[in-house]
């Protein structure tokens, strides 16, 4: 595909009590020469293990931003990663690391993801996500 941009990647779906929260999807990279990352999907809550990770954002074509990471998700325990920001290849905008869940009960935070980065000839590095 030389044009078009990446789908946004599915938010992890429901726990039942016990499991671990599931993480989102991944964004889609975009097309060849023109389109943007997708975003990555949150991460979903679990009240009784560890919260899922968020998805990374897809990579940009050689025009286009890079897509958003997902969220970590809150969890009773270890709070979800979150995802991993898109890169841009020339021109555009790297996208945004996801935020680490919260723990709200006995357990570490999760992780903020990395941002992408810009564009060699335009563009700007994104945001690294929250701890």
């Amino acid at each position: 595909m030389l044009a078009g941009n990446g789908g946004a990647g599915g938010d992890g779906g429901g726990t039942i009590g016990g499991l671990t929260g599931a993480d989102g999807g991944n964004g889609g990279n975009g097309g060849m020469f023109f389109g943007s990352g997708g975003d990555g999907g949150n991460g979903s809550v679990s009240a009784t293990a560890n919260g899922g990770d968020g998805g990374n954002g897809g990579n940009a074509g050689l025009i286009g931003n890079g897509g958003n990471g997902g969220a970590g998700a809150d969890s009773e325990f270890d709070g979800g990663d979150g995802g991993n920001g898109g890169s841009a290849q020339l021109i555009g905008n790297g996208g945004n690391g996801g935020n680490g869940g919260a723990s709200v009960g006995i357990g570490s935070n999760g992780t903020g993801g990395n941002a992408g980065t810009g564009g060699t000839l335009i563009g700007l590095d994104g945001l690294n996500g929250l701890s």
